[in-house]
């Protein structure tokens, strides 16, 4: 279905939809007539030769330099040139894809001032399938993500490069092929193209719907681990977290409930402990936090998508462009700082978790390290190891970036958000949390096969498809490979899509 931009409503779902499912893209005309609106007062301002931050001044430190009309027509040019300043490998297309869709949004609330064509373009380039060579480091979050966008904007020369067709060829190549035509660059169109924070904000929608995913799972793979180690579920009750009032909690103890419906342990046929561990009875509160961070990075994400990030700003409802920051991060750097500690929060809790199936000492009869050969066989014994790895990378990555503020342009931009850092370790926090919980849903699975009892309908089917996966583990193999499958396993959310498909949508 086409997702249709009015500068207001677009969804973190949408985002998902054009940057990952490729589903096409319009302009409302509402949208149009306020992107032509702003273009004809900015016109006037120039005929008037008032003098605007980056239509007619330098940039930054040369913010006070006026240029004269001559400057004026190869700035656009030199701007582009002088910020396409980035260094290394590509970003995934996903994140700009997401990026050209936020900056079409953005331009859709008709405050930026750029010509109409260049909207368009973004939106032709999205339809078409050409997405700019993007080096995924050189922006410090603040002025927008000026060096990412910049090699975007060279498009739009018809210069830098792209990927079409599962091609790298020019950017000038993959306009001609796609049939769009090269706008070119006038007054304010280079500013209006790259002054917002459109990657690390498109890179955290596509990072929070795979969180909100990865936390679902994490929720199976405890119901697992609960009916492999023979749990007391009372604490999963509903209303014990509806008496404390935290929507999160609430929400995960159903989905946990949910999961383990209809098996002997929840009908309460098997004989449990009176307590538990922590690492067992408060899931739902150590998810349930997880789960209310991610609603509030959501909310954030949300009004950045729909919010005008640019610099400056026109009003022509009063005839005014307005110069400020806009473009800075932070709004959406600190919350997703947030949500990124939360993900390894939920792998730490995984990996006790673990720990219990493995120690025969807290495994309620489970053979250690779930092996019918210890001694000959070390069984599970070496996934802790790879698990905890990959905690304490997460644990490193998950130290703040957002106090990390470096000045920059001769402390003209003496703060800025290092939301890029942000997002990119947050990717990084997420790819880890995918191994720590395939390897506990392994142990899960081995663990249930240990048992004689009934597990719930939601837990036999997510075993189900682990099965299909990761064979018994009946006398020791190398385990890299399993590991790696179970990771790719829990990022395909196959367990997932599966487990809801048999009793119904979690919360």
């Amino acid at each position: 279905m086409t997702v249709v931009l009015t500068g207001n409503d677009l969804t973190i779902e949408q985002v998902i939809a054009v940057a990952r499912n490729n589903e096409k893209v319009e302009i409302h005309p509402d949208a149009m007539e306020r992107i032509r609106t702003c273009r004809a007062m900015l016109e006037k301002k120039i005929e008037a030769g008032e003098i605007m931050y980056g239509v007619n001044t330098g940039i930054g430190e040369f913010s006070e330099i006026v240029l004269n009309d001559d400057q004026v027509k190869e700035f656009q040019k030199y701007l582009i040139y002088n910020h396409s300043a980035g260094i290394g490998d590509p970003a995934p297309i996903e994140y700009i894809r997401g990026a050209m869709l936020g900056r079409a949004n953005v331009h859709s609330n008709g405050r930026s001032a750029c010509r109409e064509e260049i909207t368009l373009t973004l939106v032709a380039m999205l339809n078409e399938g050409v997405t700019p060579f993007v080096c995924q480091k050189g922006s410090v979050g603040a002025c927008g993500d000026l060096a990412p966008m910049s090699q975007i904007a060279q498009l739009m020369m018809g210069e830098g490069r792209a990927f079409y067709k599962g091609e790298l060829i020019s950017g000038k190549e993959a306009f001609e092929k796609a049939g769009i035509p090269v706008p070119g660059l006038k007054a304010r169109d280079g500013l209006a193209t790259i002054n917002g924070s459109n990657v690390l904000t498109a890179m955290r929608a596509i990072q929070l719907f795979d969180m909100n995913r990865f936390l679902k799972q994490a929720e199976i793979t405890c119901a697992m681990s609960l009916e492999g180690l023979l749990a007391n579920l009372k604490p999963y009750t509903p209303k014990l977290h509806e008496a404390r009032g935290f929507i999160g909690a609430v929400r995960s103890a159903k989905s946990i409930g949910k999961v383990t419906e209809g098996g002997d342990l929840k009908t309460g046929k098997l004989k449990v402990k009176v307590q538990d561990a922590y690492s067992m009875r408060s899931t739902p509160q150590v998810i349930g936090a997880a789960h209310d961070a991610l609603a509030y990075a959501r909310s954030q994400v949300e009004i950045e998508l729909n919010g005008v990030g640019d610099n400056p700003v026109f009003f022509p409802e009063t005839d005014e462009a307005v110069s400020g920051a806009n473009f800075q991060g932070t709004p959406v750097s600190l919350p997703m700082e947030m949500a990124g500690q939360a993900i390894t929060m939920v792998s730490v809790l995984s990996e006790r978790r673990l720990n219990r199936l493995l120690n025969p000492a807290l495994s309620v009869g489970l053979p250690a390290f779930l092996t019918k050969g210890a001694g000959m066989f070390s069984g599970l014994m070496l996934s802790q190891y790879t698990a905890d790895s990959l905690i304490v990378e997460q644990r490193i990555l998950s130290t703040p970036a957002s106090v990390a503020s470096i000045p920059a342009a001769a402390d003209q931009e003496d703060f800025v958000s290092m939301g890029m850092n942000t997002a990119i370790k947050n990717a990084q926090i997420l790819e880890n949390a995918y191994g720590v919980l395939g390897i506990e849903l392994m142990a899960a699975a081995q663990a249930i096969d240990f048992r004689d009892h009934k597990p719930g309908v939601g837990v036999q089917k997510a075993h189900e498809v682990v099965r299909k996966h990761v064979e018994f583990l009946d006398i020791d193999r190398p385990l890299h490979e399993d590991h790696t499958r179970m990771m790719a396993l829990v990022k395909s959310c196959e367990v997932l899509e599966a487990v809801e498909s048999e009793i119904g949508s979690l919360q």
